[in-house]
């Protein structure tokens, strides 16, 4: 269940168009639902402010077709991540509507948004092999109802490309730097950003960028303040952290409560 049809669910009670037992029955299955090889998290919604996640990669699209069926039985939204094209054949069987996000390797079903997308969140990748982990957060990020503008191949090779597009960075709400190689992009852009940068290393490269490890260790070691950095080629979760920091600053509800007092 999601936020807003647990509060329909119960004005309807408020107003008794049902019963106390009925709503006991619909609530009932909240938090997990049990399929044995899954335990999927439906309160995760109304804890965190969005769906579980599917992760595809070692799941059989079977499984991957039971956990969407709970997740679209509680009317979730659906976001699956590191779906092969197999994974999507299998979901789309059931769920025609189900879309394929070639580059990000994502599935979505059920994305309606009941607002405009709000905020602004910059996507910079250093190269056009980094883009499918760009698409990864990109995808993420939107189907979290976030405005998202990207900006792709301006790594520090020829980084005029980058500097051109200063006002673009001055306007987001949240930047996120893709980059392989020697990782350099993202301490280029958090010298440039009053914003927070999140980084995202990726194992594009040649032999002693070892997997991803040095743009990794570079990110982690950049000496412009506002860096944040996930994990390798971790697209997903970049565009995850990005939504929480746009969404958050929207809102403007930040200060803590104590505060407030």
């Amino acid at each position: 269940m999601n936020p807003e049809s647990v509060r329909d669910l119960l004005e309807r009670l408020r107003r008794g168009e049902v019963t106390v037992n009925e709503t006991m029955e619909a609530l009932r299955l909240l938090p997990v639902r049990e399929l044995g090889f899954a335990q999927v998290d439906t309160h995760r919604a109304i804890r965190c402010g969005f769906h579980e996640v599917i992760f595809c990669q070692g799941k059989t699209p079977e499984q991957v077709v039971r956990i969407v069926e709970a997740i679209l039985k509680g009317d979730g939204v659906v976001l699956a991540t590191r779906a092969s094209r197999e994974i999507y054949e299998a979901v789309r069987g059931r769920w025609p509507d189900a879309t394929y996000h070639e580059l990000a390797r994502a599935i979505t079903i059920n994305v309606k948004h009941r607002t405009p997308p709000v905020g602004c969140i910059l996507i910079v990748t250093g190269g056009t092999a980094d883009i499918p982990v760009a698409e990864e957060a990109r995808v993420t990020a939107e189907v979290m109802n976030n405005r998202v503008e990207t900006l792709y191949d301006v790594g520090v090779a020829g980084i005029h490309r980058l500097l051109r597009h200063a006002d673009r960075i001055a306007r987001a709400n949240v930047i996120i730097a893709v980059a392989g190689m020697e990782g350099a992009l993202a301490s280029v852009v958090g010298g440039l950003a009053s914003r927070p940068v999140i980084a995202v290393p990726t194992s594009v490269g040649y032999g002693t960028s070892f997997g991803g490890i040095a743009p990794l260790l570079t990110m982690l070691n950049s000496c412009a303040a506002g860096i944040s950095v996930v994990n390798i080629d971790n697209g997903f979760g970049a565009g995850y952290v990005a939504s929480l920091i746009n969404q958050t600053n929207l809102k403007g509800d930040s200060e803590c409560p104590e505060a407030k007092k």
